[in-house]
């Protein structure tokens, strides 16, 4: 069976049962893989079992091979949730969240704030109970690898791919969101030779380019499984590395015989295979979208059950906490069976479709895909229990309230006969129980030429039969007794809207405050129809949850703002000149800004936990474009180096791709200074707040006019345009004068040199 799924970034398998020394992760979840073991606290008291979690250090980007803890934030045992952020990680890049991926309490730092590890390493132990925190610490990461392969139950050269020394096995990686296989272009490194982390040991043809693919860990390149000019699935077996020289010749003699003499047991649980259908198909995985995206949602299917797809063509589309995206299919085939419906949601490699060779099989598959969707298959033994407690509930009698005096007793069916066929009901003798007017005596009646219903004013409706408790007693259903209770109210003091005027729990509910009195809207007059406004919570989409966390993760950064008013006649002037051309103001803006910058690299800076200024040397402008559900950032790359032309046209295509959500990750987060500009709505001015992993954003407000003094006029005075600028800046490595001289540049060059944007 083949996988199918997408990732963004540059991906090399990091297979748990190897050492973990080659290959990158595509996002900032935590590595984990579950530890058991017997505490020495619990020996003497029973033998229970304690159950732990290691957290790794995750791969951050594609050239990530260590990281530092900047900070934890959690403490040694506090209470984890799946998806909570527990440590901030420095990369080679940025300083990213890390969530966990499980329930838990975090027992063990074993990598404080400040230090670094490889990736792969642990760096923290979680313990799934909070009674097994003290066992875990106790453990630390040493017991704790140690009780990882006692628990295995497998051997060494199991663990090492068969050997009888100790590998790390080289994958072939994921260079592309499409890439399925890869063709070794040539291998940098000869067996035998010596690599060192970080340097290149092959080159590899995906479907978009050659890139070459670094090692994560130093030793010696053992063998080579795949050759020059060959290809292989991305994940699989390329080659194989050793920690010594000496251990050379012991994987160029094959695997050892008590890992050949294993393969029969290791064979044993393959009848669990078995569930899988006798033929070829693809499975098609959720696809992990951005470095942040855990979980995705089918926006919609692009194909039916049944139609027939080919490779590198769209059949769904994705939503992630960034964006909604197309993914394409690997493989020709058809799509047998939709697994994950339209709206829902599930985790990054899940399975949510299948996908058949041949359109034969596609039956075969459905019913297969109906055992994968179902998950729990025991929990389906149910249903006929359930059928069988239900079966008295069809045989049993309904009560009939009959009652006499206005009111008609008649069936549903019945008054919906005499509705369609205008006959009035009260006319009608009734034959069934307790004179009660069935469907047949509305037929004979019509049949027979009965009275037609009476025209004008409906009857009013029955008076509800009136009760009287006794003396003392409350009428209330049991769980209105239980909140009145619980919320410390007296029952009798509540008002009562159910049957006999019985006190439900939403009456209590309402008492409280904690649900709404419904209210009865008035009658329409003839007037504007009422509006109707939202109510309750709406969940957040993933990318409103991003901007979220990106918002709060800001609110520890010092910050300052200073602001600056800047005339804008002339601006004005070459915008109107310019905009037949296609050049908007955004464009604009952004060449201004960074010209500003070249002249101020600080502006251009960010805050390194360390302890110091992190120069960027490209000057790429984010700007701000509000979007249906959320928040994005298009960048404009080197735009100190770009005409306004290319610009413009570039920041049409990425307003497009935004609108769109097809905007590709480094097009909206490898933003280096930021612009929100909302003068475009009316605003005079505002204050932005700075995004995570930057060092300034200005907030543009919007064009006013305003009387200044000038003495060339003849009344002293002059009416000219202008507009307020606030900048924010990250006080840790800008500071005030900084920030005034850059506003003072960006001025001059708007108000004094705004030729200079053309150039």
């Amino acid at each position: 069976m083949k996988l199918f799924g997408i990732s963004p970034l540059l991906l090399i398998g990091y297979l748990a049962s190897s050492t973990s020394g080659f290959g990158f992760s595509h996002n900032a979840f935590l590595s984990c893989s579950r530890i058991t073991g017997t505490s020495s606290a619990s020996r003497s008291n029973g033998a229970l079992r304690m159950s732990a979690d290691p957290i790794k250090m995750p791969a951050l980007s594609s050239t990530m091979t260590e990281g530092k803890i900047v900070s934890w934030l959690k403490s040694e045992g506090d209470p984890i949730s799946a998806g909570e952020a527990i440590m901030v990680v420095e990369s080679d890049k940025a300083d990213m969240d890390v969530e966990a991926f499980e329930d838990g309490f975090l027992a063990k730092i074993l990598v404080e704030e400040g230090e670094t590890a490889n990736v792969g390493d642990n760096v923290a132990l979680v313990a799934e109970e909070e009674a097994d925190i003290d066992a875990v610490a106790a453990a630390g990461g040493g017991e704790a690898a140690a009780v990882v392969t006692h628990e295995s139950s497998v051997s060494a050269e199991e663990v090492e791919g068969g050997y009888a020394v100790d590998t790390v096995d080289i994958f072939m990686p994921a260079l592309s969101s499409t890439m399925s296989e890869g063709k070794i272009v040539s291998w940098l490194k000869s067996e035998g030779d010596a690599v060192s982390a970080g340097e290149a040991i092959m080159v590899v043809e995906s479907d978009k380019a050659d890139m070459d693919v670094e090692a994560f860990d130093d030793g010696y390149l053992a063998k080579i499984v795949v050759e020059e000019g060959e290809s292989a699935p991305v994940g699989g077996l390329v080659g194989v590395i050793v920690e010594n020289e000496g251990d050379i010749a012991a994987v160029a003699a094959g695997p050892a015989p008590a890992a050949a003499a294993a393969a029969p047991a290791s064979e044993a649980p393959a009848p669990a295979a078995a569930a899988a259908p006798d033929c070829e198909f693809s499975q098609v995985d959720m696809p992990a979208l951005s470095s942040t995206m855990k979980e995705g949602k089918i926006v919609s299917w692009l194909k039916a059950e049944g139609d027939a797809v080919s490779s590198g063509e769209a059949i769904m589309v994705v939503e992630s906490d960034k964006a909604d995206m197309d993914v394409e299919a690997f493989e020709d085939g058809y799509l047998a069976a939709i697994i994950t419906e339209e709206g829902d949601s599930c985790a990054v490699g899940a399975p949510v479709a299948l996908i058949a060779e041949e359109q034969s099989d596609v039956a075969t598959l459905k019913a297969y895909a109906e055992t994968l969707a179902a998950g729990g298959a025991p929990a389906a033994a149910a249903p006929p229990a359930a059928a069988a407690a239900a079966s008295p509930k069809k045989a049993a009698p309904v009560a009939q309230a009959v009652s006499t005096g206005d009111r008609v007793v008649a069936s549903p069916l019945a008054k919906k006969r005499a509705s369609e066929l205008g006959l009035d009901l009260t006319t009608i003798a009734g034959t069934g129980p307790n004179g009660r007017i069935t469907a047949g005596d509305v037929e004979t009646a019509a049949a027979s030429g009965g009275a037609p219903a009476k025209a004008g004013k409906p009857p009013a409706a029955p008076e509800k039969p009136k009760h009287v408790p006794l003396p003392g007693v409350i009428a209330a259903t049991p769980t209105a007794k239980v909140l009145a209770k619980k919320a410390k109210l007296d029952i009798a003091s509540i008002p009562g809207t159910g049957q006999f005027g019985r006190v439900t729990a939403d009456d209590v509910r309402i008492a409280t405050g904690e649900k709404k009195v419904e209210r009865k809207r008035p009658a329409s007059s003839g007037g504007a129809a009422p509006v109707e406004l939202p109510d309750g919570m709406v969940p957040f989409t993933g990318m409103q949850k991003a901007v979220s966390k990106n918002m709060e993760a800001t609110l520890s950064v010092p910050i300052f703002r200073v602001s600056r008013v800047i005339q804008t006649d002339k601006f004005d002037q070459l915008y109107q000149s310019v905009k037949p051309k296609g050049v908007s103001v955004s464009a604009l803006l952004a060449k201004a800004v960074a010209m500003a910058t070249e002249q101020y690299p600080i502006m251009n800076s960010a805050y390194d936990p360390s302890g110091g200024t992190v120069f960027n040397k490209d000057i790429n402008i984010a700007m701000a474009v509000a979007i249906d559900g959320g928040l994005i950032t298009p960048t404009l790359k080197y735009a100190n180096e770009r005409n306004i032309m290319e610009l413009a046209e570039n920041w049409r295509e990425l307003v497009d791709k935004a609108k769109a959500g097809t905007l590709a990750p480094d097009e909206y987060n490898s933003g280096t200074f930021t612009i929100s500009n909302l003068g475009m709505f009316g605003v005079s001015q505002f204050d932005a707040i700075l995004p995570p992993g930057q060092g300034s954003i200005l907030a543009i407000g919007g064009t006013q006019e305003a009387v200044v003094p000038d003495k060339q006029a003849v009344l002293g005075l002059k009416v000219v345009k202008q507009m307020t600028v606030t900048l924010t800046c990250d006080h840790r490595q800008i500071y005030g004068a900084d920030a005034a001289l850059f506003l003072k540049a960006l001025a001059n060059i708007m108000e004094n040199n705004i030729e200079t944007l053309l150039l």
